[in-house]
Formats: structure tokens, C-alpha cells, sequence
């Protein structure tokens, strides 16, 4: 599977994050700043994580900024994408299974490699749930997600 993987600023966890989603056999294609870089606007770099999603050019994608919550934000706002803000693996695993997540949210201020790890093991590992009242639950969103963005 192809990620796209933004960030607003460098930091190191970046290329752990890099890493260990390519370790886990995925391609990752990565937006934002390398080390010596100047940050970036955090809509901006989230965009065009979302616009490698939309295009099929990716199929998931991990958008990080500062907080996590305005990269969250903006990618919500984009019609079918799912973005969940987790900062556990337990939230992470339940944003796949009855939510079905495609876009996983970091902060950058808070993560940890061994938290950063938990985390993507609980996405990869996590199916998302297709029983009737998920797929009812799922159908409500989309619901919602359409009638909002008209």
C-alpha cells in the first residue's frame, strides 16, 4: 500500500515514522520539510497529503503537525476523508475498526518512537469492522458527509 505521509516541520521522529511504515512494507510518499528546511504551512502540507489520496496516487495517509489537530482538522473537512487523531494505540485501533480511518493524525509535540510504534502496529494490524451495525454506523457518516458538503 501506498502512504502519503506529511509534515509541517522536521523533526527526527519523521524519519522513524518513515521508517518503520516502509518496514512494514509499504511505500511512503513523503511531504514537507527535510532537515534543513524551513517549516511549512500546516494546511497547506496536509493538502497535499490528501490530494495524493483523492487522486489514487496513495491509498492511506499519516499527517502530523505540531498539535495534530489542525492537520486532523483540515483533513476532515475533505469529502471522504477519515481522519483520526490518536495519540495511543487503543485509539488508533478503535479509528480503523468502527471507524474506518484512512488518514491517521500525529503530533508532532507529543509523540514518542515506542508510542510512535504501538500506533502504527494498532493501524496496519486493524481491519475495519464490516458487521451490519458498523456498515449502518458507516452509512450514517457518509450520509452526514454528503449532506454537508453540498
Amino acid at each position: 500500500m501506498k502512504i502519503a505521509i506529511s509534515s509541517d516541520e522536521y523533526l527526527p521522529v519523521i524519519d522513524v515514522l518513515i521508517a518503520e511504515v516502509k518496514q512494514r512494507g509499504h511505500d511512503v510518499v513523503y511531504l514537507g520539510p527535510l532537515k534543513d528546511d524551513k517549516a511549512q504551512d500546516w494546511p497547506e502540507v496536509t493538502l497535499k497529503a490528501i490530494d495524493e489520496i483523492k487522486s489514487g496516487r496513495a491509498e492511506e495517509g499519516i499527517i502530523l503537525c505540531w498539535t495534530g489537530t489542525g492537520c486532523t482538522l483540515i483533513a476532515k473537512k475533505i469529502p471522504g476523508m477519515r481522519a483520526a487523531l490518536c495519540v495511543d494505540a487503543e485509539t488508533a485501533k478503535g479509528a480503523r475498526k468502527w471507524n474506518h480511518a484512512n488518514v491517521l493524525g500525529l503530533s508532532l509535540r507529543t509523540i514518542s518512537e515506542p508510542i510512535l510504534k504501538e500506533i502504527l502496529t494498532a493501524w496496519f494490524e486493524t481491519q475495519f469492522t464490516i458487521d451490519d451495525w458498523n456498515l449502518l454506523q458507516m452509512k450514517r457518516a457518509e450520509a452526514v458527509e454528503q449532506r454537508v458538503s453540498c
